[in-house]
């Protein structure tokens, strides 16, 4: 009944965002917030795919989102494949690397592992920024744009669809998640993170648990790339790769909202992206150092006021309150 409540809620929150735009201006700012908002929600997801069931603390993921983001640019740029064919290779390649990745990364343990997954992002925004006969350097690259909508080509007259593609990917990765998180995987990686030596005792590959969900991780987190490059149409390696822009925040998404829960990065982009987006139009270009500030100061009082994440703190207050009326109760009875 719990299950069937819980998918109830679900369904009800994905047709009240599918009918959201048809009240919205689709060439409108809103539009534009709520497409991020879907976007960081799926990163968030993918991500919690490591970070939050196997408590593998990732800095690194712009890495395979600027992998997806480049590699289905650069193959429509030269060919003029539709970005649907590039966004197959910016995956592999995305896998491809997670796979070398887990070679030296998966020996280490906490802030070990976070550092070498952040000088791993790092070290695709440099070669971004050196190879620029291919990926234009610091100049950027901008995706050929044809006049028209096109959902072969991924390219539309105004954001709209954009949206619905943003929604339903982030349905798809959502229920991706709940599906391993409420499954065998989930059960192997949860062991993972409560204790590695207690689970590979008890017969778990712990190497091949945290490569599946790694390669899985990093090969959504390149479709989500290619969305992102086709939403945007122009970026460049110190935005696609950087810590603060993409690592950092889909991250954060995650643990703010609730990591290793289904909820958690749904909640967190919901509630970051447009605290964001507030913060900067509120100071604007006159004060932009303030706008993060100010963000930066929402974001640490809430971790402050539950560190579990916004999805613990509503549980403790449901869980109150259903204190109090049992108390309640108790004190009525004669």
């Amino acid at each position: 009944m719990a299950r069937r409540g819980t998918l109830a809620a679900y369904g009800g929150l994905a047709i009240l965002f599918a009918l959201l735009p048809l009240v919205l201006d689709p060439r409108g700012y809103e539009m534009r917030v709520l497409c991020l908002v879907l976007l960081f929600a799926a990163l968030g997801q993918a991500w919690n795919l490591v970070g939050g069931l196997a408590n593998q603390i990732s800095l690194g993921h712009a890495a395979y989102f600027g992998i997806g983001a480049y590699a289905s640019t650069i193959l429509q740029q030269v060919a003029g494949l539709s970005p649907w064919i590039g966004t197959l290779a910016g995956m592999a390649l995305a896998a491809l690397l997670a796979l070398l990745l887990s070679v030296p990364t998966f020996r280490l343990k906490g802030h070990y592992f976070a550092l070498a997954t952040l000088a791993a992002g790092e070290a695709m925004r440099v070669i971004a920024n050196s190879w620029s006969d291919l990926t234009g350097g610091p100049v950027g690259i901008s995706v050929p744009f044809n006049p028209g909508s096109s959902v072969w080509m991924m390219q539309f007259q105004t954001v709209r669809p954009n949206y619905y593609i943003f929604l339903v990917t982030l349905i798809l990765v959502t229920a991706l998640f709940w599906r391993i998180k409420t499954g065998a995987m989930g059960y192997r990686l949860r062991a993972i993170k409560e204790n590695e030596q207690a689970a590979e005792v008890i017969g778990v590959d712990t190497y091949r648990v945290k490569l599946v969900a790694s390669l899985l991780s990093a090969a959504i987190t390149a479709f989500l790339g290619t969305l992102y490059a086709q939403f945007q149409f122009f970026f460049d390696p110190d935005t696609i790769f950087g810590l603060a822009a993409f690592s950092v925040k889909m991250a954060l998404v995650a643990i703010l909202g609730g990591v290793g829960t289904v909820a958690g990065p749904l909640i967190g982009a919901a509630f970051i992206i447009p605290m964001e987006e507030l913060a900067n139009s509120y100071f604007g270009n006159s004060a932009a150092g303030l706008s993060q500030f100010a963000y930066g100061i929402v974001l640490v009082a809430v971790i402050l006021v539950n560190p579990y994440g916004i999805v613990a703190l509503f549980a403790r207050l449901r869980g109150g309150r259903r204190r109090d009326r049992a108390s309640r109760g108790g004190e009525a009875r004669p």
